[in-house]
C-alpha cells in the first residue's frame, strides 16, 4: 500500500479523533447536562478517557493490519476502518453536534455494522488487530444503548438546552 494512503488513513484517524473529541466535549458541558439521563449513561468524566483509550487501540489495530502485506483483504479491511472512521465522526456530529438523538441512533446502528465487518476483516490478516477493535464495538454498543435511552426519555432533537420538540 502506498506510503501517502497509509498516511492519509492515519489522519482520517487523528481528525475524526479530533472532530469528534470536540464536539462532545463543548456539548457535555452545554445541552447535554440539561437532558434526561437514561439508566447506564456512563459519567460525564468518563467519556474523555474511554475515548482516547479507544482510539489508541484503533491506531494499534490499523498499525498492525498496514503493516501486514498487501493484498485483496488489506485492501478491503482498509476500506472498511475508513467506512467506520467518517461513521464515528457522523455520529458525534448527529448526536453531540446537532443534537439530533434521531439521527445519532440511525447513524449508530450503521456504525456499529462497519465495525463489525472491520473487525472480522481484521481477524483475516491480523488476529491482535481484530481484538483490539472489540472493545471500541462494545464502547458502541453502550453508547447505541444509552443513545436510544436519551431519544425514549427526550424526544429526537433539541431546539436549544431550554426547549424540546418530538
Amino acid at each position: 500500500m502506498a506510503i501517502w494512503r497509509k498516511g492519509g488513513i492515519n489522519l482520517a484517524l487523528v481528525v475524526v479523533a479530533l472532530i469528534g473529541g470536540l464536539v462532545t466535549s463543548a456539548s457535555i458541558s452545554g445541552w447535554f447536562n440539561t437532558r434526561v439521563r437514561p439508566a447506564g449513561a456512563a459519567p460525564n468524566w468518563v467519556i474523555g478517557p474511554v475515548w482516547d483509550v479507544r482510539f489508541v487501540l484503533m491506531a494499534v489495530a490499523l498499525y498492525l493490519t498496514w503493516t501486514a502485506p498487501d493484498g485483496p483483504k488489506k485492501k478491503r479491511a482498509m476500506q472498511l476502518h475508513l467506512g467506520q472512521l467518517v461513521l464515528n465522526g457522523a455520529w458525534s456530529c448527529a448526536f453531540f453536534a446537532l443534537q439530533s438523538l434521531l439521527a445519532g441512533a440511525v447513524v449508530i446502528v450503521i456504525l456499529w455494522i462497519f465495525i463489525l465487518l472491520t473487525i472480522l476483516s481484521f481477524r483475516k490478516i491480523s488476529r491482535p488487530a481484530a481484538w483490539m477493535l472489540v472493545p471500541y464495538i462494545i464502547w458502541v454498543t453502550i453508547a447505541g444503548s444509552v443513545n436510544y435511552g436519551f431519544l425514549a426519555l427526550n424526544g429526537p432533537r433539541f431546539k436549544d438546552a431550554n426547549l424540546s420538540y418530538s
